[in-house]
């Protein structure tokens, strides 16, 4: 069985280890850049981070079996604020036609824009490869559980959820979009930029033109993954258009990657989400497949969830010893449930 919970500092070595085989955008390969990561999360989860739209929450998921962690995902209460605004590109079409040629042309447009009081961001998500496409699907229940703590916290957020997806890339890493455009105009490679823009947005604001971008100035290829999902990711955008989010005619200025939104409201599992005491019973048959979670109000580990089979019967759910056992619940507890499906 797979647990998901919230990250600890005690976690650095497994995140480490993670990051060097993926170094991904989302998983930095940088000692600093992960502990930085974490020691935001363990305060979010504590409360210690005052104002509630000022945190992260990092949840990784951990191989009861053997403790080894195999992958993260996070929510960030809001992705845009006055010191670090949400920046993105919106999209748009232009049409322009010359009697004197009778020549009609459509061009693609990008525009700069900033939010300040931005939505909710989910992001983070990696898996190591060796657990992908397993009968356990741990990439959806790290997708999953973001949606599930959002429910049982909606005071926490805002009205709105963001996800921004990657598009595909060169096979160093490199993006396109960002060699065509953003190198041009900064002087940074693609790594560096995602870097120093966790911290730092100022470089963006002062170095990227605010005027409107023709694509049609970039080559053929680059026009064609502006607001594309890479390969990597199709899966993540059928399961986010499954339950309610969309396309929004924005793109991730340094990559080109698309953003995809939804209502809190209008998310499916969220308005699936119920709250059910455990039951003593054991139950070991078949039953529901669902994400089940048990929160704890002090000490080092706050949050715990598992994909289980469930028996939900008005008030009380029933579960299998060991995900009670992993869970750590006991009975009469108050549990957090969402569909798994």
């Amino acid at each position: 069985m797979l647990l998901l919970r919230d990250v600890q500092k005690s976690d650095l070595a497994g995140l480490k280890r993670l990051a060097a085989v993926l170094n991904t955008v989302n998983l930095p390969n940088n000692e600093e850049t992960l502990s930085s990561i974490i020691d935001k999360s363990v305060k979010s989860f504590a409360g210690r981070v005052k104002n509630p739209l000022e945190r992260e929450y990092l949840f990784v998921l951990e191989d009861a079996r053997n403790g080894t962690i195999i992958g993260t995902s996070m929510v960030i209460a809001q992705h845009g604020t006055y010191e670090a605004p949400h920046i993105y590109y919106e999209v748009s079409e232009r049409e322009h036609y010359s009697a004197s040629i009778d020549r009609h042309i459509r061009h693609k447009v990008l525009s700069i824009a900033y939010n300040y009081e931005g939505p909710t961001e989910i992001g983070g998500l990696v898996v190591d490869p060796p657990y992908r496409a397993t009968p356990d699907k741990p990439g959806k229940q790290l997708s999953y559980v973001r949606f599930l703590f959002i429910a049982m916290h909606r005071r926490l957020f805002r009205p709105r959820v963001l996800a921004e997806l990657l598009p595909p890339l060169l096979p160093d890493g490199r993006s396109l979009l960002w060699e065509a455009c953003g190198r041009k105009f900064t002087g940074l490679s693609y790594q560096d930029a995602d870097r120093l823009s966790r911290q730092n947005k100022e470089f963006i604001k002062e170095l990227f033109p605010a005027s409107d971008i023709h694509a049609a100035l970039f080559p053929a290829r680059v026009q064609k993954v502006l607001g594309e999902v890479g390969p990597q990711t199709r899966g993540v955008q059928r399961m986010l258009e499954r339950i309610g989010f969309r396309y929004m005619e924005r793109i991730d200025p340094f990559d080109g990657g698309p953003h995809f939104e939804a209502n809190v409201t209008d998310i499916t599992l969220v308005r699936r989400f119920r709250t059910v005491k455990l039951a003593e019973e054991d139950f070991e048959m078949e039953g529901d497949d669902v994400l089940v979670a048990y929160e704890w109000e002090a000490g080092r580990n706050r949050f715990r969830s598992v994909r289980t089979h469930a028996r939900l019967d008005n008030q009380l759910v029933f579960l299998p010893a060991k995900a009670k056992e992993v869970l750590g619940a006991p009975a009469g507890a108050k549990l957090s449930v969402i569909p798994f499906e």
